[in-house]
This record gives C-alpha cells, sequence and structure tokens, in this order.
C-alpha cells in the first residue's frame, strides 16, 4: 500500500517553500525536494508544527542524469506515490550569452527544462492514475524574449508551451496541468540571478507579489483546472502588452532594463 503526495521540487526558499505551506493547509501530505537538506528539515518541522503530517525531506541534486529515477525509488522505499507533481525548481542568470559561462548556462536548460520534463514523464502514470495534477513554475519571461537574461527566458517560454500542450493532453483523463507564471518576487532567485530592482528595473517593483500570495494563487488556479495562472494585474498587463508591442521596441527595453550593473 502506498499514500498519495505532492511532491514538491525547489521547497527550500521562496515560492517553493509558500507553496509547501499550501498545500499542507489543504491537506496534501508532502515530499520536499531540493539541494538544501537543512532548510528542508526546518519547513518539514514547521509544517509539522502547524498540525500537518511532516513530509518526507529529500536532499537531491536535480541535475544529475538520473535525478528522476533516484527520487522515484526514495518515494517508493518510503511507501508514497505521487499524486501532485509540482516543478518549481529553476534558476537564471542575469548578463549577455557571450559573457556568461557557457556550463552554468547548461546548467539552467538541465534544471529548468530536462529535469522538469524527466520528473513529469517519470510520474505522470501514477499521476494519471490518481486523477492528480501538474503544477509547472514558469515565469512571465515565458511569454517574451529576454536579451541580458536569454537562457532563463527561453527555459520558461518551453515550460509554457508544454505545460500547455499536456493540459490539453491529460484532461480526458481528469488530470489538471498548470503553468504559474510570476512576475518579480522577493526570494533567493534574485540575489543567484544576479538582479536587482534599481534603475529601469525599479519600474517593476509595483508588481512585485509576496511569495505566499503567488502561491496560493497558483494552488487556487491549479485546482480550478486553469491552464496559466498570472499572479497579479500589473503582471497580466505586462503580459499583454508585451505580446502587443512591436520586437523591435521591447527587444532594447528589455534589454536596457537587463543590463548588468
Amino acid at each position: 500500500m502506498t499514500r498519495p503526495v505532492a511532491v514538491i521540487t525547489g521547497a527550500s526558499d521562496g515560492i517553493g517553500a509558500a507553496l509547501a505551506r499550501i498545500f499542507a493547509a489543504n491537506g496534501h501530505e508532502l515530499a520536499l525536494v531540493a539541494r538544501r537538506g537543512d532548510r528542508l528539515e526546518a519547513l518539514a518541522d514547521e509544517i509539522a508544527a502547524n498540525g500537518g503530517v511532516r513530509p518526507l525531506p529529500i536532499e537531491l541534486d536535480l541535475t544529475t542524469e538520473d535525478a528522476a529515477e533516484t527520487l522515484s525509488e526514495l518515494l517508493g522505499e518510503a511507501g508514497l506515490t505521487p499524486r501532485f507533481l509540482v516543478n518549481n525548481a529553476g534558476f537564471g542568470l542575469l548578463g549577455r550569452a557571450i559573457e556568461l559561462d557557457a556550463a552554468e548556462q547548461l546548467a539552467i536548460v538541465d534544471l529548468n527544462m530536462r529535469a522538469l520534463t524527466a520528473l513529469t514523464l517519470r510520474f505522470l502514470p501514477p499521476i494519471v492514475a490518481a486523477k492528480g495534477g501538474v503544477l509547472n513554475v514558469a515565469s512571465v519571461a515565458a511569454f517574451m524574449p529576454g536579451p541580458g537574461f536569454a537562457v532563463y527566458y527561453a527555459t520558461k517560454a518551453y515550460v509554457r508551451s508544454f505545460s500547455e500542450a499536456l493540459s490539453q493532453e491529460l484532461k480526458p483523463l481528469g488530470v489538471k496541468v498548470a503553468c504559474l507564471c510570476p512576475g518579480p518576487v522577493q526570494t533567493g532567485f534574485q540575489s543567484r540571478a544576479g538582479l536587482d530592482f534599481s534603475g529601469v528595473m525599479g519600474a517593476m517593483k509595483p508588481a512585485m507579489l509576496p511569495a505566499a500570495e503567488v502561491a496560493r494563487q497558483g494552488y487556487a488556479g491549479l485546482m480550478a483546472g486553469k491552464r496559466v495562472i498570472v499572479p497579479g494585474w500589473i503582471n497580466r498587463m505586462f503580459v499583454w502588452t508585451s505580446a502587443v508591442t512591436p520586437r523591435a521596441l521591447l527587444l532594447p527595453l528589455l534589454a536596457s532594463a537587463q543590463r548588468r550593473r
């Protein structure tokens, strides 16, 4: 016998930790996956102290080639099977592609795209059997090219496209697939990426939402069967504006905003 869980990657901080809290508050048992095991243990203790079933913390580097199979084995050993999968793990690097380290940029592709796809494909059979769901975390970056952040934006466009297609394929099977596309959120992502919100980027500050609110809208949207969730009206307006702005104007504006300082 196995128990159904929500598997949440990148759960040690930011949106991932907030999603873990909202899933737990709604009665889901959890498996939390990230590289920083100490933070996962602390989050598991917090959720248990608040009355939830203590999540299973799994310290794992998802960029390793066999990560999906390793995670599957660890879940099986614990008597758990995925009903929901939240692909939140990801990172980006600010700077011109020609100037950034090639290996680090390929690591962005490995985590944001390959690992997300591998986990989804590995766990779809039990998710389909349980009529569960998949929540993939992308970004408003998924709707436009991003000079100065080129690889990250491209990976998030993939996540959105993959999620929308899966949503259509799996809907007849009773499985929900949603893509969460937040704007700026004050998390550890910014410091790792080299982002700040001074200068031109300061215009994005009014669009910034707390991680807890992004997670709340992501969970609600998934359960309501939405395909794409963009939290905050300013971010939704930004997405719409970017779609109707000629690329000849949009590209230099984004390049200026995302120039490394």
